[in-house]
């Protein structure tokens, strides 16, 4: 479900086509105020609403230290359909653990923010890139991606090991054997631990 957006400029120029010189301040008062709440709970849905994922990616091809130098990037070349599909399904504002995958060890090593939804990975039209679609077109892209931001650096690198000893494969799919998928869905509370791991808090 995606984002309910107010456009505030619209709605006081709507407020002054209503509210004629005049009417009556108390009314606009009143209007204002209504509005007011209707942000706070827009604002409370989407924040509630946020969700958190996992996203993998070699170190020596793109790591958290160059997302950290770029500050934002386009998630391109997945290209695992169910994978896609959990990327379709991102929302802006949505939290992403950043995995360092083949490499030793593996693991956890920090956050960061989805900021764009939605997108036609570029790279399925390059024909100069392993990731080329020649079946894809730019009028029908078969692979849809998100634009991250950098959030941060984890101080406490979480390892596969240390997931493994924390999380059940049925509550965390990294940790399941065979699990190849380079973007997942984590759920809240294991998220919630996860964030508590990277700041030393968490309980055994």
């Amino acid at each position: 479900m995606g984002q309910l957006q107010i456009d505030r400029e619209q709605f006081h120029a709507d407020l002054d086509r209503i509210c004629q010189p005049r009417a009556a301040t108390g009314i606009r008062r009143l209007i204002e105020a209504f509005m007011l709440i209707c942000l706070s709970l827009v604002n409370y849905r989407n924040l509630m609403a946020m969700n958190y994922w996992l996203m993998k990616s070699e170190p020596e091809v793109y790591g958290i230290q160059d997302l950290a130098r770029d500050q934002q990037t386009i998630w391109d070349g997945v290209r695992n359909y169910q994978a896609r599909n959990f990327l379709r399904e991102m929302q802006v504002g949505d939290l992403a653990f950043f995995y360092h995958s083949n490499t030793t060890p593996p693991g956890i090593v920090g956050l960061m923010q989805i900021v764009q939804t939605g997108l036609a990975d570029p790279s399925q039209f390059d024909p100069s890139s392993k990731y080329y679609d020649a079946k894809s077109t730019k009028a029908n892209p078969r692979w849809q991606t998100v634009q991250v931001e950098y959030v941060e650096t984890f101080v406490n690198f979480i390892p596969l090991d240390q997931l493994r000893q924390q999380f059940t494969p049925e509550q965390l799919g990294v940790v399941r054997q065979g699990n190849r998928l380079s973007v997942m869905p984590v759920a809240t509370p294991v998220a919630e631990k996860i964030l508590a791991i990277s700041q030393g808090k968490a309980k055994p």
